[in-house]
C-alpha cells in the first residue's frame, strides 16, 4: 500500500492516499490484450491487510486509489553496458494510447485514478507502507 504524490514543474498532477503507485512502462510489443492484463491483475492483487493483518484483500475491498505514471525507463536494457538503451519500450506514438487505454479501464471498474503527465519530467513522492512492490509483466502469466 502506498501514498503517492506526482509533480511536474512545481505543480501537483496527482496525488492519493492508501492505493498503488503504478509505474506503468510499455513495449514495442505490447498490445491492448496486455493492457487488460495488467489492469485486471493490479485490481485482482490480493496484497492488502484484512482483519487478521494477513496480506488477503483486493484494492476495490479497501477502497484504495492509484497513482498511474508513464516510465518508459521501465525497459532499461543494460545488457550492453553501463548506458542503457531503451529501444524495447514504444515509442510515444504506440505507447500513449496503451498507457490512456490503462487509465480507462481502471476508471471504468470505479477506481479512484489520478495521473502523471505522458512524457514529462515528473518528481514521484512516495511512501511505500511495507513495503510491498511487485514488478507485473504481461509475459509472465
Amino acid at each position: 500500500m502506498s501514498r503517492a504524490e506526482v509533480s511536474a514543474g512545481g505543480k501537483s498532477l496527482g496525488r492519493i492516499g492508501p492505493g498503488f503507485a503504478v509505474l506503468l512502462g510499455v513495449a514495442r510489443d505490447d498490445t491492448e490484450a496486455d493492457v487488460e492484463f495488467i489492469a485486471d491483475r493490479i485490481l485482482g492483487l490480493r496484497v492488502f491487510a484484512d482483519d487478521a493483518g494477513k496480506m488477503n484483500l483486493a484494492l476495490g475491498a479497501t477502497g484504495g486509489e492509484l497513482l498511474v505514471v508513464s516510465q518508459f525507463t521501465l525497459l532499461a536494457d543494460t545488457s550492453g553496458g553501463r548506458r542503457p538503451s531503451f529501444i524495447k519500450a514504444a515509442p510515444p506514438e504506440l505507447a500513449r494510447p496503451l498507457y490512456e487505454r490503462f487509465i480507462s479501464l481502471v476508471r471504468a471498474r470505479g477506481v479512484k485514478v489520478e495521473t502523471g503527465e505522458f512524457g514529462a519530467h515528473m518528481e514521484l513522492a512516495l511512501v511505500n507502507d511495507g513495503p510491498v512492490t511487485i514488478i507485473l509483466d504481461s509475459r509472465v502469466r
